[in-house]
């Protein structure tokens, strides 16, 4: 299914044994020119690493993540994935389908977004690939919920793994280290030119962390930029520094010649101007992106990796952008999910409490 080597383990080999995997990923995730039909961008400047064709089965920056938490957790003996995110997670969508291929069960507690016509999709193809969803409306109740559901679990002897909202957790963010060695790669071998900045969307934090620190391990000089799409428990500079470090941390007792690094907040640049009225609700500017993507052949979504696009189309109508090479770093899934999905769903076959918030939202 995937390519059973990483750019991780060619820099730290002696880490191989020590951190399980599930191995999801293909890579290295292509490199292509992008061009679109926006001045500002000289030709050759603006390049996107495809990361929706990282997995077969759920593309996107999910499963760099999540083959080092579940392949720890079947390490483990786990038998239940426990996660959180809003009601439209993609997040909690691929712990479902990436989970399921290697036979763990997936219980989602959902907080509250703004409904939209991808999240009733979402919500159904969580159902149909075997999710147990339970709402819990916003963080503190989200808070009960999992307590309870782990706790119910426990009692079950489902043997529950609690996987942080997005897959963001000193092991998680080990992947897209690897994806930052990758990049690096892919530049030594005259794939693209060395960025002088990489965008990526941030939501918990964990691809821009774990990013950062891989283009520190790679000694390349590229500035990695994180567009904030999210008002739920956003993530600071100090909080990325600190989930970096941790994850150095467990990279080094896996591998001793692993350097130790200095991080800092300061190594961590974030946009806060695309989020717009918060998490999961469209703005104009990630329509327009997502619309100018379309038209170069790039499938993105409104709230992420679109509110990412979106801020590199309007810092090159600032002159913000330097004169350098741009990467974006498209997150989103491709992979033709709905099709493959092993049930069929109706909106009247998920939890009552979800039916109650489409209802409400279809009324207003």
């Amino acid at each position: 299914m995937a390519d059973p080597e990483l750019a991780l383990f060619r820099a730290y080999p002696a880490a191989r044994g020590k951190l399980p995997r599930a191995a999801f990923v293909k890579a290295p995730t292509p490199v292509d020119a992008l061009e679109l039909d926006r001045k500002g961008f000289a030709r050759g400047r603006l390049y996107v690493k495809r990361d929706e064709r990282s997995c077969p089965a759920y593309g996107g920056n999910k499963p760099r993540k999540l083959e080092f938490v579940i392949g720890d957790a079947l390490e483990r003996g786990v038998r239940t994935l426990v996660t959180t995110g809003g009601l439209g997670t993609n997040h909690g969508l691929a712990t479902t389908i990436l989970g399921r291929a290697v036979g763990l069960k997936t219980i989602l507690v959902l907080v509250h977004q703004p409904v939209t016509e991808a999240v009733r999709a979402t919500l159904l193809l969580q159902a149909g690939y075997g999710a147990e969803q339970v709402y819990g409306a916003n963080v503190p109740g989200a808070a009960i919920q999992t307590l309870r559901v782990l706790v119910g679990s426990l009692l079950r002897s489902d043997r529950p793994l609690l996987v942080p909202t997005g897959g963001s957790s000193a092991r998680g963010n080990l992947g897209l280290v690897s994806a930052g060695l990758e990049l690096a790669e892919q530049v030594r071998a005259g794939a693209l030119p060395e960025p002088e900045q990489v965008y990526v969307p941030v939501g918990s934090g964990g691809t821009l962390a774990g990013l950062v620190l891989g283009l520190r391990l790679a000694r390349l000089r590229t500035r990695a930029l994180g567009v904030l799409v999210t008002d739920i428990l956003p993530p600071s500079p100090a909080s990325l520094a600190r989930a970096a470090r941790r994850t150095l941390a467990l990279l080094r007792r896996a591998d001793p010649s692993v350097p130790g690094l200095t991080i800092v907040p300061s190594d961590f640049s974030l946009i806060t101007s695309e989020l717009g009225p918060g998490y999961g609700a469209p703005t104009p500017a990630a329509r327009e992106a997502v619309e100018l993507a379309a038209g170069a052949g790039l499938s993105l979504d409104v709230t992420y990796a679109g509110k990412c696009l979106s801020a590199i189309l309007n810092r090159a109508r600032r002159q913000e952008l330097g004169d350098g090479p741009i990467l974006f770093w498209n997150t989103y899934n491709a992979v033709d999910i709905a099709s493959a999905a092993p049930h069929r769903i109706g909106p009247e076959q998920l939890p009552r409490s979800i039916r109650r918030v489409l209802a409400r939202a279809s009324a207003n």
